[in-house]
């Protein structure tokens, strides 16, 4: 492979000190670009997502790309041998809880006299303040930061329907590591990334606390106002067909809106003039809404989506998860790879949203099994195999995390 096709990471390594969502799918990002990934796991027990039933999509999704080794870094051995690791290493993430780290003796300083190069970047629920010692998980940042208020209806606050905040930390976790490993070749010096998974929430929702600051009120929620007349627009948002599914329809422009009253023979709306403005039909959203809400009504699914592609109207179908298995986007681009889990059900599982011009990603693989690559790894760095077995035996009791 040339240097030029080669994945742009080619030749960092990470190690992962992960678990369930932020950590593992910010070291997968990674490994996807293609640095060499090794999860550091506890013998015996792994990533808490491994073997736990109701989160083999978790581990399934995010640890593709990886190798994994187990280590007991409860025992001096095993700090000793992770270490070495770092010495090797060019990037340490983890996402344990606060404090667990430091009482294992492996914060930044100590890592970083083993490698002065070294980035390393905790996630944690919140960035360094009187927060900084608390818990916090996906759902719970979702409620503190706002976005449950504005996601649910009113009195009813909801969850997004992914991990949204764990992965857009993740997202910021990368960005930070590549703004650390740019720094580096012009410094020398590694550096001591973190993440807040609060802070990563109220970043989310900066539109909405923007217009509260400027207007001095609390924003109802997205469910209560409708986003199309809060955004300036007059058809904008999901409606009902007559076989009882979804479609999304959003018209955004003048030139979406003559297209829109051609397509569907709105004669009467398009001799108003004051509907030739999208401030026109904001004034007017809960007329027009109704109003496209009784044209849906009378179609089936499959002839809106015709009428509304031959117009060139944005709009998106409502769909489940499994709908995505045969969208013709993904099916196209084969942007769905079938991966094992560790209990053998497997999936089809979507690579980065990311395509370069002249480099390429890593292909998708089955996530490791745990300890699968401890003999290569560990024996990279010295070990004899009697020693690889004694640093791999299963602890007791377990590593807190």
């Amino acid at each position: 492979m040339s240097a030029a096709a080669a994945p742009p990471l080619q030749g960092i390594r990470v190690l992962e000190l992960g678990h369930i969502v932020a950590g593992p799918v910010t070291a997968m990002i990674l490994a996807e670009l293609g640095a060499d990934v090794i999860k550091v796991e506890r013998p015996g027990a792994g990533d808490q997502a491994r073997y736990s039933r109701g989160n083999q999509g978790y581990f399934l999704a995010f640890n593709s790309c990886k190798r994994s080794v187990t280590i007991d870094l409860k025992s001096d051995a095993g700090r000793a041998a992770f270490l070495k690791l770092v010495a090797t290493a060019d990037v340490v993430v983890d996402n344990y809880a606060p404090g667990v780290l430091e009482r294992l003796g492996l914060t930044y300083s100590a890592l970083s006299r083993a490698n002065p190069r070294i980035v390393t970047c905790g996630i944690r629920g919140f960035l360094p303040g009187p927060y900084g010692d608390r818990n916090l998980l996906d759902e719970p940042a979702q409620m503190m930061g706002g976005l449950a208020y504005m996601t649910g209806p009113p009195g009813m606050p909801l969850r997004a329907g992914a991990s949204v905040i764990d992965i857009t930390g993740a997202m910021f976790s990368v960005i930070g590591i590549l703004s650390a490993l740019l720094r580096r070749e012009r410094t020398g010096c590694g550096d001591d990334i973190k993440t807040g998974l609060f802070e990563t929430v109220v970043f989310v929702v900066a539109q909405h606390i923007a217009k509260s600051g400027i207007s001095g009120e609390v924003p109802p929620p997205m469910t209560e106002r409708g986003a199309g007349k809060d955004l300036g627009w007059g058809i904008y948002r999901v409606f009902e067909t007559k076989d009882r599914r979804h479609v999304f329809i959003g018209v955004t422009s003048d030139n979406q809106w003559r297209s829109f009253c051609q397509e569907f023979g709105l004669d009467d709306l398009w001799a108003e003039p004051a509907l030739r403005t999208n401030s026109g039909r904001r004034a007017e959203y809960d007329r027009l809404t109704r109003r496209t809400e009784n044209l849906v009504r009378t179609m089936n699914w499959h002839e809106i989506i015709a009428h509304l592609e031959h117009a060139n109207i944005p709009h998106a179908p409502v769909n489940t998860p499994a709908d995505l298995f045969d969208h013709p986007q993904l099916l196209a681009r084969n942007h769905l790879t079938r991966l094992e889990a560790p209990d053998g059900t497997s999936s089809p599982i979507p690579g980065l949203p990311i395509e370069f011009d002249r480099a390429r990603r890593r292909q998708l693989s089955n996530p490791p099994k745990l300890g699968e690559h401890s003999g290569s790894i560990l024996g990279e760095i010295g070990y004899s195999p009697d020693e690889i077995e004694r640093l791999t035996r299963i602890p007791d009791p377990d590593i807190a995390a």
